[in-house]
């Protein structure tokens, strides 16, 4: 056994055990601090708060009979700022956005604002560069439910030349006013949040979730968003019931969401779990998702900013988190028009998703939108409907339906074709599958150009009942289906094995290179 520090801020911190095991670890275990007992758990992932700042701790873990020992010290801290005493009323009914917003506006750099335990009504909060928001152990803060007193963030901010443009808000991937998120990080650098607390959107209480596609004032807005940020880590916190999508960093690098938990309901609209959009550097490490749409999401934008920006979600380590409940485990696209490179998944448990690994793309997303370096690797699946779907047929869109984006006839590459790589699965074991186990869509002008899995098991469930395992025109409800695959100029299978299909395990169309042992 190995322990490995993976974040100290000043007054909690964030170990990581090493082995095979997916979320879960082997065995129970028990953490002592300095030979104190501090904590029972379970999962491969855990954190320790109320901690001193800029102090030598000894960490202890036993497991069974090993104890593994390690000596870490927390960050500095330069000021400890008791929100309290800027006037907070923890009721969960008075407005104490002018409040809290005091408390981190007026924070000095290398601060900590701390709010203590209690519920605060809140609005738009927004934090500077070089502090810490520290929400201790019985705090929340709880969103307002009334959207004119959210702030508008504008999609397109012009400059004075007349032709430069600076773009904030987004809304599923084009530049379009929106409501400011709950927690918003926007220019900044060096931002932390953690702790035992709560931020709760409060949307179910709203309107928000009313006509949620239609424009309302603005856009909904999200839990937490970044924007143009560096350095930012989100860590221990629960999140719940969010307007839109949860945690939506945005062209940001170097962003640490960490051991976090959100809930949000299944029949809540939109409400994705973690959704980088155009991010570089993302660790998503020991988070539990449980959600009403996709529970990670990679995205780069539509088509206008991809092609104007080209700005890739790149270099992201997905690791030890558990999926569960959403319309999919780990997703990308389907607004991923500049691009999607370099993602590492390992030790995940998918619960009950309706996919596992989900690519969906579409003609019109651009020729930046290139997917490719994904490593799928050492997941378990357990009640997901279908396990692997790759879609270059993704029926989004006003004119997702149109024979342009769902003709399988080949139509010429140009500026608008979307590009699919190279993926690769690897010790991955899926049981009680229902739709297929893999279905695999490229298009006939541009074929995802390799499909390797190794070591991978799926199963499927005895009372399966049939569903459409990709959206996308044509794909009629399914049941119990191997793998399909279409338009692939490679595949490779190195013990693979599935069970509990129904008729020819392999449907094969236009499949250049196919290996099998």
């Amino acid at each position: 056994m190995k322990i490995t520090l993976v974040r100290s801020l000043a007054r909690s911190a964030m170990f990581e055990l090493s082995n095979d095991t997916c979320y879960r670890a082997p065995a129970p275990y028990t953490v002592l601090l300095d030979g104190a007992e501090v904590l029972q758990g379970d999962t491969n992932v855990f954190s320790l708060f109320s901690l001193e700042p800029d102090h030598a701790y000894e960490l202890a873990v036993t497991i069974g009979d090993e104890t593994e020992t390690l000596h870490f010290t927390t960050a500095k801290e330069s000021f400890f700022v008791d929100a309290s005493r800027y006037g907070l009323v923890a009721d969960g009914e008075t407005d104490n956005t002018a409040q809290l917003q005091a408390a981190l506006s007026t924070c000095p750099a290398g601060g900590t604002v701390y709010v203590p335990a209690g519920t605060y009504r809140t609005q738009s909060l927004f934090l500077q560069s070089n502090m810490t928001l520290y929400l201790e152990k019985g705090c929340t803060l709880l969103g307002g439910t009334d959207r004119k007193k959210y702030p508008i963030l504008p999609g397109v901010l012009p400059c004075c030349d007349e032709k430069t443009e600076h773009y904030l808000a987004t809304w599923e991937g084009n530049p379009l006013d929106s409501f400011a998120a709950l927690i918003n990080i926007i220019n900044a650098e060096n931002v932390a949040i953690t702790g035992e607390g709560t931020i709760d959107a409060n949307a179910q209480n709203g309107d928000w979730y009313q006509n949620p596609k239609k424009k309302t004032i603005a856009y909904r807005p999200r839990l937490f968003f970044t924007s143009n940020a560096k350095n930012v880590v989100l860590h221990g916190v629960l999140v719940c019931n969010s307007y839109s999508w949860t945690i939506h960093p945005t062209y940001s690098e170097n962003v640490d969401i960490l051991n976090i938990r959100i809930r949000n309901s299944s029949h809540s609209p939109n409400t994705d779990g973690i959704d980088p959009e155009g991010c570089k550097n993302v660790n998503i490490i020991g988070n539990h998702v449980h959600v009403g749409d996709d529970c990670i999401a990679l995205k780069s934008g539509k088509l206008f900013m991809g092609m104007k920006l080209h700005i890739p979600c790149e270099n992201v380590v997905i690791r030890n988190c558990c999926l569960s409940r959403g319309h999919g485990g780990l997703v990308i696209g389907s607004e991923m028009s500049g691009g999607v490179k370099n993602v590492v998944v390992t030790q995940c448990l998918m619960d009950h998703t309706d996919r596992g690994l989900r690519v969906k793309t579409r003609r019109g997303r651009g020729k930046y939108a290139i997917i490719d370096g994904l490593v799928f690797r050492n997941v378990i699946m357990d009640g997901v409907l279908t396990p692997f779907v790759i879609n270059m047929f993704y029926f989004c869109d006003p004119d997702g339906r149109s024979d342009y984006v769902q003709t399988h006839e080949a139509l010429p590459v140009d500026e608008m074709t979307p590009k699919l790589g190279s993926l690769e699965m690897e010790n991955i074991t899926a049981t009680d599958a229902q739709y297929a186990g893999c279905w695999f869509s490229g298009l006939p002008e541009q074929p995802i150009d390799r499909v390797s899995m190794r070591n991978v098991n799926i199963s499927f469930a005895e009372n399966a009942k049939p569903g459409q395992a990709a959206m996308m025109c044509g794909a009629d409800a399914s049941c119990k289906v191997g793998i399909h695959a279409e338009n692939v100029r490679k595949i490779e299978l190195h013990n693979v094995k599935i069970t509990g299909y129904e008729g020819e395990c392999l449907q094969l169309t236009n499949v250049g290179s196919f290996e099998e042992d």
